[in-house]
């Protein structure tokens, strides 16, 4: 009677999740909802915390307040490692504009968008952080840049996505990625990249993420510019 009693609760817990084959019809649906959902975005911020492996096997925590207003405007807001440095970009020439915390914050740098010091991973810039261009990613990696079969599951609050595809950002690399959709939102809420036999190198969380805040422009501008 116990163990009946255990095999019933596991039922239980494995109910509300399930897994399915996912057609090109699926896909298809699927990334006509976020990029819906997308279009309705005017601006959004998020609690993100970038998970990543160092070369020597280790792992770095980031944290990081993130804001985006349509058109390209992006902010960042260091939680951890940098608690207090902010980066704006782009300011109007173009370049990304990084005041630093503690005593140097009276100081401003102005750094090209592609400048080794503003690389997000291997290959990422920081102007290719949003999720507009996640979304995209996303549906490359299901269609033309995919390799093999799409395994999907979903509960009542997400979709949930495992795929080999190309690497987003560094040609020729091939990539385990794991996406998570929130079906309220319609939107990614989570990005994972492993190797292709599952050893973990980055995940993503956008947590607490809100949408169509009212952020006004000035958010993006640090004392005047």
């Amino acid at each position: 009677m116990h163990r009946l009693s255990r095999i019933l609760t596991l039922f239980t817990l494995l109910l509300p999740f399930s897994t399915f084959a996912w057609t090109g019809a699926d896909t298809e649906s699927l990334l006509k909802k976020m990029e819906a959902a997308y279009g309705g975005v005017r601006d959004y911020q998020t609690d993100l915390e970038v998970r990543a492996r160092r070369r020597d096997g280790s792992f770095t925590t980031k944290r990081i307040l993130y804001t985006f207003k349509k058109p390209h405007w992006i902010r960042l807001d260091f939680e951890s490692p940098h608690p207090g440095m902010i980066l704006v970009y782009p300011d109007a020439k173009g370049k990304a504009v990084v005041r630093p915390s503690g005593w140097a914050q009276f100081f401003k740098l102005r750094l090209a968008p592609d400048s080794f010091l503003l690389k997000v991973s291997a290959g990422q810039r920081i102007d290719q952080t949003d999720l507009g261009l996640l979304i995209r990613n996303i549906s490359d990696s299901l269609t033309d840049r995919r390799h093999g079969q799409v395994e999907v599951a979903e509960d009542k609050g997400h979709i949930r996505i495992r795929v080999l595809a190309d690497n987003h950002f560094r040609d020729g690399v091939a990539t385990l990625y794991r996406f998570v959709i929130d079906r309220k939102l319609w939107l990614p809420v989570m990005a994972e990249e492993s190797t292709p036999d599952g050893v973990l190198e980055r995940r993503v969380n956008f947590r607490n993420l809100r949408i169509n805040i009212g952020v006004p422009d000035s958010f993006f501008r640090l004392n005047g510019g």
